[in-house]
């Protein structure tokens, strides 16, 4: 008989049966809040095998290419193959470098009375809550493949809690370009919608943790590059996807519409289930692709309190590079794609349990370690830049990427479907190269050279796991003075839980992120040089 898989439980199947029957029989929970009748495009799942047991797409799923489906509309009309299937939020290994000293500065505007909580602005009090009671805020980081939260105690700076998800923007595309290509489409308010929806999921989970009501919840700061905030305040996002790469709310600064490029709103009119009147704010970006999740990760390393030469990068979809001594700061953008962080890769996923982290070549062989200790499913960043510098160092692949013999891919492990294809390295070292070519770039055009910089700092989503000489070995990042890098983990998410607790440091944000200018990386006459050493399995140095 076949079977309805999931973890260590499983069901028969039958016909005419919808996916969301078989998950309430498993207790699989998933998001839906309209009464699974095909409208509010929250229960997507992901079918991970015996797609060709189901329905065809109804209406209501066209916006979803495969392997999603909607659990309340996709059904199974032939019982031939095992099912199995997953909801679109998956836990994700993140780093932070939160201590919960209860150290941040607090300087907000909320009004503690005898029956009431308020907040006062423009000397004008407006209640938020009848009753004395706690307040709490969300720090959230938005990013391409990974929403972070951070709830707080807005009187005592305290993080309550800190949990992370897969954004399940996903169907859309796995980077910005595709996003932005889906949501100016006929599916457009599809990725804001679903963002929306996995935000108030966590929510409900956060609080039923803590014993907290979501009315308690009075402010949210929210950041990520300037495509994924866009989509978040459900604004269009079409001129980010074309040159100049600006989004509207630039062009209204650039054209002084509006002060800044802060974005502001109230959880009612987004639609997040915390207390209506609850503020959404978004503190500014820095240009084109460099968003608020950049000027929040440079708030939480201080990056403006002293004249060193200091270099920020933020290893992701899309990787991001400030430089900067408080006389002079430049920008970058560099379009590094997916694939360290599990796109485009045959066996790349990213870092969830069954994860290759790290990869040794000792006693004539491969060994390595997973997330969870668990078999190996898929290999994510760490693991591949493991992977690719033992190969090099053991002579497996030359520096321009082609294997010994003639082979086209290498296995991890005989007993186990894991491996590197040739085309995977070519995916990886494009994406190398524009991540290092970023670097080299900006460095050049400030005219100093990498010894003069003082202090490296390496954010990110996996940016923490890698091994730095072996991503200097790679060229995955430049060769820097291992003794000046510093791994700073979720930046973007620390710098915005600072920024929620502190309106004096949004201020002083916003004079920061004018005295930083943006170089466009494709203007460069030597970017396609520098792009093409970027391309070879080597060290790197400008």
């Amino acid at each position: 008989m076949t079977k309805f898989i999931y973890e260590k439980s499983n069901v028969d199947l039958e016909k005419d049966k919808s996916l969301f029957e078989y998950a309430d029989k498993v207790r699989m929970r998933i998001p839906t809040s309209c009464g699974r009748v095909g409208d509010c495009h929250e229960c997507i799942v992901e079918i991970i095998e015996g797609e060709n047991n189901l329905s065809e797409q109804t209406n209501d799923e066209q916006f979803l290419s495969s392997p999603f489906r909607l659990a309340c509309q996709a059904k199974t009309i032939y019982v031939k193959d095992n099912l199995k299937f997953t909801p679109r939020k998956r836990d994700r290994k993140i780093l932070t470098t939160f201590d919960n000293k209860n150290d941040y500065e607090i300087d907000n505007h909320y009004v503690f009375d005898k029956d009431s909580v308020s907040i006062e602005k423009n000397n004008q009090k407006k209640i938020l809550i009848n009753k004395k009671s706690k307040i709490f805020g969300l720090a959230i980081d938005v990013g391409t493949t990974t929403v972070a939260i951070n709830l707080l105690n807005l009187e005592t700076g305290k993080i309550m809690a800190t949990s992370s998800f897969e954004n399940p923007q996903v169907f859309g595309g796995s980077d910005v370009m595709n996003r932005i290509s889906y949501d100016t489409n006929k599916f457009k308010g599809e990725l804001h919608k679903s963002i929306i929806s996995a935000i108030n999921f966590e929510i409900g989970e956060i609080t039923k943790k803590i014993k907290i009501r979501r009315r308690q919840i009075v402010e949210i700061v929210i950041v990520g590059n300037s495509t994924m905030r866009d989509i978040f305040f459900n604004l269009d996002v079409e001129t980010i996807g074309v040159r100049p790469y600006k989004s509207l709310t630039e062009f209204n600064f650039i054209d002084k519409k509006v002060d800044s490029t802060e974005l502001s709103s109230i959880a009612s009119k987004l639609d997040i289930r915390i207390n209506p009147d609850a503020i959404i704010y978004s503190p500014p970006l820095i240009a084109s692709h460099i968003g608020s999740d950049i000027s929040a990760g440079l708030i939480a390393v201080d990056f403006f309190s002293n004249n060193k030469n200091k270099i920020f990068i933020d290893i992701g979809t899309n990787t991001e590079v400030v430089l900067g001594n408080n006389n002079n700061f430049l920008a970058a953008s560099c379009p590094a794609g997916p694939a360290f962080e599990g796109g485009e890769i045959t066996y790349g996923m990213p870092g969830y349990a069954g994860a290759v982290e790290h990869v040794k070549w000792e006693s004539n062989k491969y060994s390595y370690r997973t997330i969870g200790d668990s078999s190996p499913t898929g290999i994510c960043g760490s693991g591949l830049i493991d992977f690719l510098s033992e190969m090099i160092d053991n002579k497996f692949m030359n520096s321009v990427g082609k294997f010994t013999e003639n082979l086209e891919f290498l296995k991890l492990d005989e007993n186990y479907d894991v491996m590197l294809t040739r085309k995977d390295v070519s995916n990886l070292a494009q994406a190398k190269a524009a991540n290092v070519c970023g670097q080299a770039l900006v460095i050049k055009d400030f005219g100093i050279s990498v010894e003069d910089i003082d202090e490296i700092y390496l954010a990110g989503g996996f940016a923490n796991y890698i091994d730095i000489e072996r991503a200097k070995n790679i060229g995955f990042i430049l060769n820097y003075p291992t003794k000046k890098i510093k791994k700073i983990g979720n930046s973007a998410l620390e710098g915005a839980t600072k920024l929620l607790l502190s309106y004096k440091l949004r201020k002083n944000l916003l004079n920061y992120v004018t005295k930083i200018d943006h170089l466009e990386l494709e203007t460069k006459e030597e970017f396609f040089d520098y792009f093409v050493e970027g391309c070879q399995f080597k060290e790197i140095s400008v």
